[in-house]
């Protein structure tokens, strides 16, 4: 006799059946959970144009008057009495090279000289003798024209060894480096002891408080940069200060897509040196790239189908949106962003933070 409560196995096949049904009502409530929940998005506005008229490039600091220092002859370093950043004062010492070599043909072509300068007293007295002995007619004529050039020769040798003793001590001078005006060290570049060729950089010099920013302009924005371009330059290191800048060369032959252009900074101030970091800042007429505008670089995506952004348009609940795909063309990459030359208008409202998780066509929450 089977009892009341015993489970039978066709009780257990509807029990089985009965938990399977609950299981996939449940599946499909979280399924329908997560549809309804939305993603947030962040979006930036495209307004008319305000980005596209200034482009912000990085460049480097030097002084207008900067000269790069090297020894007229070669030899090795015996002395470097100074330091980057140094004040010198005209005629101060940068670096000395090893003189003994230049002493001994100093003393070399001093030797010489006096010698040169016997042998032109004696050939000048046998000049004079025989001019006499020819007056009285004891010499002939072809004893006094070869006693008048062996005098002439010697006196060529004087002057050919007083070259060479101007020439010896000049390069014996050359041997000290020394500051030609008033300046500061900007690089040095050789140690003690270390051999050296004539012409070889072993440093450089600041003079006087001018300077200028050097920096690469690309090409698409190149034709637009003339001397009238209104440039401000800031710089890392100097907080809180904004400097006005002159454009002073154009380079008509670029590297790389890349133009050098050179600023002059109007302004003076102590802080400024040779090889700060700096920001230069082109203000571009209204109508120069019209149709070109900065994006975040978190608001591109590149993949195997094309470039794209995503582009936020309204919905019918409020604080929810459609976010629609929209192929761009992408110009160069700035200091902000990146550059994107066609595909977008002013008031486009472009999804700038989770792009990364929405897909084209779906309904997301949006905040600025």
């Amino acid at each position: 006799m089977t009892r009341p409560n015993a489970l039978t196995p066709t009780s257990i096949g509807r029990f089985a059946c009965v938990a399977i049904a609950l299981s996939l009502a449940a599946c499909d409530t979280a399924t329908d959970a997560e549809e309804d929940l939305l993603r947030p998005v962040r979006f930036l506005t495209i307004a008319d144009n305000v980005a596209g008229r200034d482009r912000t490039f990085s460049g480097s600091l030097k002084s207008i008057r900067e000269s790069r220092l090297s020894f007229k002859v070669a030899g090795t370093v015996t002395n470097v009495p100074v330091q980057i950043g140094e004040q010198l004062n005209r005629g101060d010492l940068i670096a000395e090279l090893d003189s003994d070599s230049f002493a001994l043909q100093v003393e070399q072509a001093q030797a010489s000289l006096v010698e040169a300068q016997a042998g032109e007293r004696n050939a000048q007295s046998t000049y004079d003798r025989t001019k006499g002995l020819y007056a009285n007619d004891n010499a002939s004529l072809n004893e006094l024209d070869a006693s008048r050039a062996a005098a002439e020769a010697a006196a060529a040798q004087v002057r050919a060894a007083t070259k060479a003793l101007e020439i010896a001590r000049l390069n014996m001078s050359y041997t000290r480096l020394t500051a030609a005006e008033d300046c500061s060290i900007a690089s040095i570049d050789v140690e003690v002891n270390e051999n050296v060729s004539a012409g070889q950089q072993i440093g450089a010099v600041s003079c006087g408080m001018e300077f200028e920013v050097e920096l690469g302009v690309p090409e698409s924005l190149i034709s637009y940069v003339d001397q009238t371009t209104p440039a401000t330059i800031t710089f890392g290191a100097i907080d809180g200060e904004r400097f006005t800048g002159e454009i002073t060369e154009i380079s008509t032959a670029g590297s790389a897509a890349v133009f050098p252009v050179v600023v002059r900074v109007n302004e003076n101030h102590p802080s400024l040196r040779s090889g700060l970091a700096a920001d230069v800042t082109f203000q571009f007429g209204t109508s120069t790239v019209s149709d070109t505008f900065v994006l975040p670089l978190s608001a591109v995506v590149n993949d195997p189908d094309g470039v794209y952004v995503f582009v936020v348009e309204a919905a019918e609940a409020n604080g929810e949106a459609i976010v629609i795909r929209r192929a761009v063309e992408l110009g160069e990459l700035i200091q902000d962003g990146v550059e994107v030359v066609g595909g977008l208008a002013p008031g486009d409202d472009v999804v700038t933070a989770g792009v990364s998780v929405i897909r084209d066509g779906q309904r997301v929450l949006v905040g600025q």
